[in-house]
């Protein structure tokens, strides 16, 4: 029986995800690492980390596809391919892409910032799995609080205090500090898994992989 926790569990395959909630390939990185999980039965204490595609991103946001033209300097017919794909993709893997003309790119900063507080509530887990959802199927802003309030009271976490979180910034430093710990530490892009501290693989790489890499360490351990 595989199990996935965010509790730094003894014997557990500990695994460190830095990545951005307005990121798809994480959350296909991640759905594709948890199928691999699943079917090797190993028991994995993952541990989310921030990282922001957009530190600079303004707080209205930018139209999704233009900022993604922009960004990359891709046609609109490559942006709607790549919409395209990652639906499919994310289907396979039982998660909901629901893109549309007017979804917008947001600053992911205060959602860092509940995910901080999270953790010490035994929450960062679920509470990430429910800001993917939040953008990427119900479209959700992700930069306004009372948004983020209401994910946070989604998993359990209590809302009055997920806005006092919000509204004081007092993990703000703690995220812009781990933010840096990471870049400075070669992370460019995400998502980017490092596996039992010292293994890191970047991108998602697929089931068949993230299974082969898995078991390839349980070898390890067990040799």
């Amino acid at each position: 029986m595989s199990e996935i926790s965010d509790l730094d569990m003894e014997d557990a395959l500990q695994i460190d995800i830095v990545s951005d909630v307005v990121c798809p390939w994480c959350i296909v990185g991640f759905k594709q690492l948890e199928k691999a999980i699943e079917q090797t039965g190993v028991t994995a204490a993952v541990k989310w980390h921030p990282f922001e595609l957009n530190p600079e991103m303004p707080a209205e946001g930018e139209n999704l596809r233009e900022h993604i033209m922009r960004k990359y300097g891709s046609t609109e017919e490559q942006s709607q391919s790549a919409r395209d794909r990652l639906t499919e993709i994310g289907r396979e893997l039982g998660f909901d892409f629901n893109f549309t003309d007017d979804m917008r790119m947001v600053n992911t900063f205060e959602a860092h910032q509940l995910l901080h507080w999270a953790a010490h509530e035994g929450k960062e887990h679920p509470l990430k799995m429910a800001l993917f959802e939040a953008y990427f199927a119900k479209r959700l802003n992700l930069n306004d609080k009372t948004v983020l309030a209401d994910v946070a009271e989604s998993v359990g976490l209590d809302r009055a205090e997920a806005l006092n979180v919000l509204d004081d910034n007092r993990y703000a430093d703690a995220v812009r500090q781990e933010e840096t710990f990471w870049t400075q530490n070669g992370i460019q892009g995400v998502p980017a898994v490092v596996f039992e501290r010292r293994h890191l693989i970047t991108g998602a790489q697929g089931v068949d992989n993230y299974t082969a890499i898995i078991r390839q360490l349980m070898d390890g351990e067990a040799a």
